[in-house]
């Protein structure tokens, strides 16, 4: 979950490309309360590095805070989409 203002700053189609861009497959949708929630399946490496991209986002956004819930690997999506 990502909180801050990410919200109307193209939070969801950025990280969409960067998910894209490290392989990564799953999805990123905007949350009620104005945080995001991204779900994200791959390699350990290329999940800290979207991580890492999480912190800032992209120009516009200030993020407060990321926090992290880690599951087992599902091999469950086909790409990385936006949830509406």
């Amino acid at each position: 979950m990502i909180e801050g203002r990410v919200q109307g700053v193209f939070f969801r189609a950025s990280a969409q490309e960067e998910a894209g861009r490290l392989g990564l497959k799953g999805w990123v949708r905007n949350c009620p309360d104005g945080s995001v929630e991204v779900v994200a399946e791959g390699e350990r490496k290329k999940i800290d590095d979207l991580v890492g991209w999480c912190h800032h986002g992209p120009p516009g956004a200030r993020v407060n805070n990321v926090r992290l819930q880690w599951d087992d690997f599902q091999n469950e999506f086909p790409d990385f989409r936006i949830k509406r």
